[in-house]
């Protein structure tokens, strides 16, 4: 009897957040955070700029990675070190 009760909880608190899990849609919590919005009013500033939920804050200079990656056009070009100069603390090398 018991372990019948005990094979019920189980799989009560086994199935339970799969069915939550399945049944939630993908929300947000900023209307801003939500790319279809970012033309809308409540997304431009001043009205965003009053709460604090405009995409540059929501997202804090970084990239939405729903967007996927950058364009290689728009990648900053990095040029590497001379091989003479590592970096070394103060300490280091001496």
């Amino acid at each position: 009897m018991n372990d019948r009760k005990l094979v019920r909880w189980l799989l009560l608190l086994l199935l339970l957040p799969l069915w939550l899990a399945m049944c939630s849609k993908e929300e947000f919590r900023y209307p801003c955070q939500n790319p279809a919005n970012w033309d809308k009013d409540i997304c431009q500033k001043p009205l965003c700029d009053v709460t604090r939920t405009c995409p540059e804050h929501i997202f804090k200079g970084q990239r939405d990675p729903r967007l996927g990656p950058p364009n290689e056009q728009n990648k900053p070009v990095s040029t590497p070190a001379p091989a003479g100069s590592a970096a070394q603390g103060a300490n280091c090398g001496k």
